[in-house]
């Protein structure tokens, strides 16, 4: 009969509990015998709690689990989102949609570079019938719509706090996962350094085969034990502070937006992400541009706008160290969520990057010494570029800006861009970004994410690639109009959020 091994995730929060619900569900944990999956959580380590958007990923990761979509939603106060919204990012009214769906026949037609030939509407409308749902406000899903599908790409903003809790308990309910809350006092290491058990203040000694280090910006495992620095990427997103804060609804009736709103300001961007019960908004800004008076008073007007009433509270301050680690797993611990790294909430990474992470270990787990050892060596390679990749992609949002605050300015300057976006930028200047610009297949950003920042943001030229590549005059009236005809039908099908949640009885 086979040893009996043991997985140690330290911390809980969002990171905790989904690595835990993923590992769990992805190895059958609930039917083995000869595996335990235990989450030491200390009770007096309030979760950060502003992670409340998400990527497309997490409806797979919520079905791995065995959660019932309904269940999620309602027990984390949660809604669909259909993308991000960009507000003011250049200068005038300007406003873009980063929908989930892919551009229309994307792959098979180049609607971006014909677009670029006469850009006559904005690109997202024009390629992508989601943008009309994000701006109308409107659920993804029709009334005959199965769980975790809808008419299109979607994930969800939720509730932080509630998420971590509704995950715990179907953990430890429905996939055999073991809860200690306690306090980590310690833990034993043997001479090759790998740990073999945590000390914690009233469970006694808690082995392991495997630990995973959740326990966000604490970094108990990989930075108290194992001290691997981070690599700081302040030199290239400036954003270094972040004020949080609950916005409750004019009234009960208020329209529940589609997408994450993120809309610019001086210093840097303000989050607005409506749940079923509330708003939860932040600024996120750079210290060397704003005081925290001139943020908190920058808050206050947006808070003014959009409910007609101040600040309800005095925002939470929340400490933003941009970097990722060196390495990712070290020995037999690996660090998952943001004791990994930390970057600016733009575009919803933290939790796909948690995903991720947590599908990889599933898939390559091993507790042979010598294999795990080269496992580490690859997921700290995999996620050393996820990592690059992703600050590559957030970059892009403000190097394309034209505003003239010293921020934005100070943003565009060249030695700010990382050399892999520069590069990136002069290819496509002569054409879209392909598939073949991310040779990576573990990218959470791909081409068409790239299309509709670079695009939304009046990116231009097309060059001498677009006399080559463009559709013919045919099937681009062919396909345009086929995102038009999908666009006013959904429209006018499709329910307002607020309106749909409230017929499903999810409100």
């Amino acid at each position: 009969m086979p040893a009996k091994r043991a997985i140690v995730i330290v911390g809980g929060g969002t990171a905790g509990w989904l690595t835990a619900g993923i590992l769990a569900g992805r190895l059958g944990l609930a039917g083995r015998d000869d595996l335990t999956i235990t989450v030491v959580e200390s009770p007096g380590v309030p979760i950060l709690g502003v992670g409340e958007g998400t990527w497309p990923t997490i409806r797979q990761s919520l079905q791995a689990m065995g959660i019932a979509e309904a269940d999620f939603l309602k027990a984390a106060d949660a809604t669909f989102k259909q993308g991000s919204q960009f507000v003011g990012w250049r200068t005038g009214d300007h406003v873009y949609t980063h929908p989930f769906t892919l551009p229309h026949r994307f792959g098979e037609v180049d609607l971006a570079t014909a677009w670029q030939r006469n850009p006559a509407a904005p690109f997202d409308e024009t390629v992508s019938f989601q943008a009309a749902l994000c701006r109308h406000g409107l659920t993804p899903k029709t009334r005959t719509s199965k769980p975790y599908e809808g008419v299109g790409n979607y994930a969800y903003h939720f509730d932080a706090g509630k998420v971590a809790g509704f995950l715990r308990d179907h953990c430890v309910a429905h996939l055999g996962v073991r809860h200690v809350a306690d306090d980590i006092t310690g833990c034993a290491q043997g001479a090759d350094g790998a740990i073999s058990a945590l000390h914690t203040a009233a469970s006694g000694d808690i082995a392991g085969d495997l630990f995973v280090d959740c326990s966000g910006r604490h970094g108990v495992l990989i930075e108290r034990v194992f001290d691997v620095p981070l690599v700081n990427c302040r030199d290239v997103l400036f954003v270094d502070k972040a004020l949080a804060v609950q916005v409750p609804y004019a009234d009960a009736e208020s329209p529940i937006a589609s997408a994450t709103l993120a809309t610019a300001q001086s210093a840097g961007w303000i989050w607005d992400i409506g749940l079923t019960t509330r708003r939860g908004t932040g600024y996120v800004y750079a210290s060397r541009y704003a005081s925290e008076d001139d943020a908190i008073a920058t808050l206050d007007r947006y808070v003014r706008g959009i409910s007609g009433r101040g600040l309800p509270a005095a925002p939470r301050s929340i400490d933003i160290n941009a970097g990722y680690r060196e390495r990712f797993w070290v020995a037999n611990c690996v660090a998952v969520g943001v004791s990994s790294g930390f970057v600016e909430p733009l575009e919803a990474s933290s939790i796909a990057m948690i995903e991720q992470s947590a599908n990889h270990i599933a898939e390559h787990l091993t507790f042979d010494p010598e294999a795990m050892a080269i496992e580490a060596g690859r997921f700290s390679a995999k996620f050393g570029q996820i990592w690059a990749d992703a600050i590559d992609f957030l970059k892009l949002h403000y190097v394309l800006s034209d505003r003239l605050e010293p921020f934005w300015v100070d943003n565009r300057a060249a030695a700010s861009i990382p050399a892999s976006l520069r590069e990136n930028l002069r290819v496509w200047q002569n054409r879209p970004p392909i598939a073949g610009d991310f040779p990576q297949s573990c990218q959470l950003f791909g081409p068409a994410s790239y299309q509709y920042i670079l695009y939304g943001m009046a990116f231009g030229g097309a060059g001498e690639a677009a006399a080559r590549s463009c559709p013919d005059d045919a099937t681009l009236r062919e396909c345009l109009a086929e995102v038009q005809a999908i666009a006013a039908r959904l429209t006018r099908v499709l329910a307002p959020n607020r309106d749909a949640m409230e017929l499903a009885g999810l409100l």
